[in-house]
């Protein structure tokens, strides 16, 4: 089976990955210039029929088998996850192990199955990475059951995106990324190979865009209604043109099957990774170097913005680009590359973008004030970087009227909370015992006298605090009276 996205979000609890294959996306340098299959002249009219579009579209579609190492001889295949009747007949009828598998890809045995699409007539294939991620052989399956063996020219973990090349000099049916973004309402329709049954279509709508799912810092899902289940990753969400708006990748389920709610990675992102991957067999990415959060009401008032926008930085990375600008913990971030921000993730798709070693502009306020600073902007490491922190010194101090408590850190840097009022506003915004009070209104803090300065001249009715918990950081607007 797919591995499932192990999310902490209460809403998406039961959110697991559709299947395993393909996405979709292509930008010229792929494509080939003389298409085997042609574009579709009219759109698809759903009141009458989506038979037109599929008889279009699902030549280009494949399902996608994947080989692991193979499991040792005292190893059986893991079935608990499997619904009763399912593990039963799994029991029963082994051989069948491959076609429906119950093994996620990490666990490099046994196979699996997934969706994918063509994306170029010389036989480029677009895919989940956590279809093919870690496999030992890959093979896709057309329709009429012709068979192909694959190679995997890269993968990307964070939007969990695969490209696939076909190992055959023939020309073979694709279908196009589209160049229009879907709209909340389109018709779309899904083609996959849901528990590794074959081709299948399905037909619903868009229901939302921008979704984030708690997979990784990228998320900007479409979420669609038509039935997705697993074996359905990596297949192609076509729009009533025949062009792909979406690459399916997960589903919200409590029971494991679909209930209609799914999410496809749209064509926009798949295109600029895809193409990287072609060139590259990876992506590289922009980096700043900064640990962000978004900006809240309460957050803007402490800030004194007009409004919630932008975001915040509450750590910034040892030896990062950002450092070497001059970018300090409680900047807040308006504008990057000439891009408005409108929250954190904004902020970290739009830096993604930017080539390593450009040089951009980054608009902030700081300290009520505007500025702009220039970055060079490097590439993004492949492990987490070390946060710079701060430090701090001397005794404690009282902060009763925010309904806390707190005595000088071990370390001398910050201070330990030490109680905290569970009926006060830092209880209600997770502040805990343990946690480390770097700064108080954009200033550092060790001793009451420093409070009583960070504070004096503060007449807002929300008080901003900069709090280290574990090896996190992040800011947090308390009121100033507890009653």
């Amino acid at each position: 089976m797919p591995a499932e996205f192990n999310l902490t979000r209460k809403t998406i609890l039961g959110l697991v990955a559709a299947g395993l294959v393909a996405s979709t996306m292509m930008t010229a340098s792929v494509l080939v210039t003389t298409p085997v299959q042609a574009a579709m002249e009219v759109a698809v009219d759903p009141t009458k029929s989506f038979a037109p579009l599929a008889e279009h579209v699902m030549p280009s579609v494949v399902s996608v088998q994947v080989k692991f190492a193979p499991a040792k001889a005292d190893e059986s295949p893991r079935t608990n996850d499997l619904p009763p009747q399912l593990k039963d007949f799994f029991e029963k009828h082994p051989e069948f192990r491959d076609r429906f598998s119950d093994r996620g890809p990490n666990q490099e045995r046994g196979g699996a199955v997934g969706s994918g699409f063509v994306v170029s007539s010389d036989g480029y294939v677009i895919t989940n990475n956590h279809v093919v991620q870690n496999a030992s052989e890959v093979t896709v399956t057309f329709q009429g059951d012709v068979e192909y063996d694959a190679t995997v020219i890269g993968t990307d973990p964070k939007t969990d995106l695969a490209l696939l090349k076909i190992k055959s000099d023939k020309s073979f049916p694709f279908v196009n990324l589209a160049e229009k973004e879907g709209k909340v309402g389109d018709w779309v329709m899904a083609v996959g190979n849901p528990f590794g049954l074959g081709g299948s279509v399905t037909a619903g709508i868009i229901s939302a865009r921008g979704r984030d799912i708690g997979s990784g810092p990228y998320d900007d899902f479409l979420q669609i209604d038509a039935s997705i289940n697993k074996g359905n990753s990596g297949g192609p969400t076509f729009n009533l043109e025949g062009d792909v708006v979406g690459v399916n990748t997960a589903i919200y389920s409590p029971s494991g099957g679909s209930v209609g709610i799914g999410f496809a990675i749209p064509a926009s992102i798949v295109k600029d990774v895809v193409e990287s991957l072609k060139s590259n067999g990876s992506v590289t990415r922009g980096w700043l170097g900064v640990q962000i959060q978004p900006v809240t009401d309460e957050l803007a008032e402490g800030l004194g913005l007009a409004k919630a926008m932008g975001a915040i930085i509450s750590d910034v990375t040892e030896d990062s680009p950002a450092l070497k600008a001059g970018l300090k913990q409680g900047d807040t971030i308006l504008k990057a590359n000439g891009e408005d921000i409108d929250d954190a993730r904004d902020l970290a798709r739009t830096i993604a973008k930017v080539k390593p070693e450009s040089k951009i502009d980054v608009d902030i306020i700081r300290d009520g004030k505007a500025q702009t600073i220039a970055v060079t902007i490097g590439t993004m490491p492949g492990q987490p970087a070390k946060m710079a922190g701060v430090t701090g010194a001397d005794r404690g101090f009282d902060l009763s009227n925010l309904g806390l408590s707190a005595v000088p850190a071990d370390d001398g840097a910050g201070m330990k909370v030490t109680s905290v009022d569970p009926k006060s506003d830092a209880a209600e915004r997770g502040v805990k015992p343990g946690d480390i009070i770097i700064e108080i209104a954009g200033k550092e803090v060790a001793s009451e006298s420093d409070v009583a300065k960070a504070l004096q001249g503060e007449k807002g009715k929300r008080v901003l605090l900069l709090l280290r918990s574990g090896d996190n950081q992040r800011f947090i607007a308390l009121s100033r009276d507890q009653g």
